[in-house]
């Protein structure tokens, strides 16, 4: 049986360097062909006894200057609708741009998709010829914003060695009739003459979704009625009629527009498009047996790149194989991708030597959960500034949670609180935490303080010991704990409640309906998510629903009641330390506890020790997840 040849691509070569040599080549040859005709036209003309420089007429003036001017105005004509049709793009040669796949950090993933788009992009006569497939002729980037998009199509076009024709879908928008269609014509025609010039190009359209949403053909009242349903429209009233609603110069023009363009690639440009107008007025005076063949269009290596943060809204058209045929998802990078962009920021950023330690940047690491590479880098620029306003050139871990914080929740405003009021806050604040710290074991404890920052007069945050994607009926119910650690301790501490737990309450019923009404964790399997209602507004409606949730809460503060009453002293101890330096990061909440629990009080005092204080928070690690309590 005969068996099928195995096709291998050439190992070390490239389609594009070939073809860019060629190009070279032969632009070389008629750089020669051109100087040759010019110097031969001056060696002749003096050998004929002529003069190579023609003499010009002489013109009358007042001829001249009304053929003058009214040829200006006839260029200001042409050039205004010139203007205004021309492709908006920049264009980034391989070596104008300073990024390259390496540093491309944190999305490992799709930075492996994206090496083997640039392989095949580069060999892709080789795929065609030996085994007959078809490259990729367009990648679409989707994702949050900075998570490297753009970024990724830089560096895939530095590494491939073609121009980058840089260009956002807005810039196509023209007030005019026609000119966002021209503007878009004109684009993917520099993009198929820089291909062939270059031996390949690379084109990128940032937030194509400014142009690519999904069409209709109903627009105003027509969709008005269409809404409304039947039952709505009076009887013998004809519906509303838009004509040409999908052809206009709209949302469907203009994607009709670009998803023609996408299939042009492979059109003839320049010289290769007049021969074979040529060829076909010639062949109109030739018999069929006699026909001239037209120049074949030679397959442009062009790779299409178009980014968007809102992929579910794009035309189907688009996205079909052809056009579109691979969508790369951008997401925020996990704790390892985290920690790779951590030390890439740093090593370009002054810091103290503590910083070098690979404990703190896993904590860096790990309390920044779905921030984007670019939030990253931002927190390490604001840690440089925070290091700036003290005085010093490099930054400190203690500059870096200052920043964190303030991403999260705003910056710090001082607030002249009256006596009770500050021990009444510091109190709230230190029986989150002291719940936190006993109930939780496999939370962090980042920051404790009493500054206002935004709405909040004070705030724990705390998170996951490891990075986590699912949570138990233990870590919610303790989640629903802590909440309350602030109410309990404002009634144990003063006999009444303030205003302050509203938001506490908020969060605890929160995370109680998610236990009730979606995860099934407190008896009833039915889920109010299928709804299409708000969670927490479906749970409440609900009188069985809510009756479980309110137990949910109840037994929650029971447990805080009688958690808090044991260890009174060390709701103390951190109440005192929070008045005396208002706020503490990191280690300095556990050290009060440990030091308050191993019965010292670092302020003087005494306290019992508690058999509640879990043995894990003397070695505890870094948090992976940020939330405020």
């Amino acid at each position: 049986m005969p068996q099928t040849p195995v096709f291998t691509l050439r190992s070390g070569s490239n389609d594009i360097a070939v073809e860019r040599d060629r190009v070279r080549r032969r632009r070389v040859y008629r750089l020669v062909a051109v100087v040759l005709a010019v110097e031969a036209y001056f060696i002749a003309m003096p050998l004929a006894g002529r003069s190579p420089i023609p003499r010009l007429p002489e013109i009358d003036p007042l001829v001249a200057v009304p053929v003058l001017f009214f040829g200006a105005l006839l260029l200001l004509l042409v050039g205004s609708q010139v203007l205004t049709s021309r492709s908006p793009h920049l264009t980034y040669r391989p070596e104008q741009m300073d990024v390259g796949l390496d540093d491309v950090i944190g999305i490992d993933p799709v930075k492996e998709d994206v090496r083997r788009s640039i392989d095949l992009f580069q060999t892709h006569r080789q795929f065609a010829e030996q085994m007959g497939g078809t490259p990729r002729r367009g990648l679409l980037f989707e994702g949050l914003p900075g998570t490297g998009k753009t970024m990724t199509a830089k560096a895939m076009a530095a590494e491939a060695g073609v121009p980058f024709l840089f260009v956002s879908a807005t810039s196509f928008q023209s007030m005019y009739y026609g000119a966002t269609a021209k503007k878009i014509r004109a684009y993917f025609a520099a993009l198929r003459k820089a291909a062939r010039a270059e031996g390949g190009a690379i084109g990128f359209i940032e937030e194509i979704d400014a142009i690519a949403m999904r069409r209709g053909g109903l627009t105003g009242e027509a969709a008005t009625v269409q809404g409304a349903g039947s039952g709505s429209r009076p009887h013998g009233l004809l519906p509303a009629v838009v004509r040409n609603a999908v052809i206009s110069e709209g949302t469907g023009g203009v994607v009709n527009e670009l998803l023609v363009q996408m299939q042009s690639f492979d059109e003839p440009v320049g010289s290769a498009r007049l021969a074979n107008r040529l060829i076909a007025a010639v062949n109109l005076l030739l018999p069929a047996h006699r026909q001239i063949q037209q120049l074949r269009p030679v397959r442009a290596p062009i790779l299409l790149i178009a980014a968007t943060n809102r992929a579910d809204s794009l035309d189907p058209a688009l996205l079909r194989p052809g056009r579109f045929d691979r969508r790369l998802t951008f997401e925020p990078p996990d704790v390892h991708g985290r920690r790779a962009l951590v030390d890439h920021f740093l090593a370009r950023r002054s810091h103290e030597a503590v910083l070098d330690d690979p404990t703190l940047r896993d904590r860096i690491a790990a309390a920044t959960q779905g921030w984007t590479p670019v939030m990253i880098e931002h927190l390490l620029d604001e840690a440089l500034v925070n290091a700036l306003r003290r005085g010093s050139g490099a930054m400190s871990f203690v500059d870096v949670e200052q920043a964190r914080i303030t991403e999260m929740v705003g910056i710090g405003r001082p607030v002249t609180y009256t006596e009770e009021e500050q021990r009444l806050i510091a109190t709230h604040e230190a029986g989150h935490a002291v719940v936190a710290w006993l109930l939780a074991p496999n939370r962090t404890l980042e920051v404790l303080t009493i500054v206002k920052r935004g709405p909040a007069l004070g705030l724990l945050a705390h998170g996951d010991t490891e990075e986590v994607y699912t949570h138990s009926s233990t870590d919610l119910r303790a989640l629903v704990q802590i909440a309350m650690g602030g109410f309990v301790a404002e009634e144990l501490f003063f006999g009444r409640t303030s205003t302050g737990p509203a938001s506490d309450l908020a969060a605890a019923t929160s995370t109680a309906a998610q236990m009730v009404g979606a995860a099934g964790m407190t008896g009833s399997l039915v889920s109010f998510l299928p709804t299409g209602q708000n969670l927490v507004s479906a749970v409440l409606a609900d009188p069985a629903a809510r009756a479980q949730l309110e137990t949910v809460l109840d037994d929650a503060r029971k447990t805080v009641v009688w958690l808090l009453t044991r260890n009174k002293h060390l709701v103390e101890a951190l109440r005192d330390a929070l008045l005396e330096r208002y706020e503490l990061v990191g280690a300095e909440i556990a050290e009060v506890l440990l030091t308050a629990a191993a019965g010292t009080d670092p302020h003087g005092g005494r306290g019992d020790a508690s058999d509640d204080v879990p043995q894990e928070r003397a070695t505890m690690s870094p948090t992976r997840r940020a939330s405020v309590a």
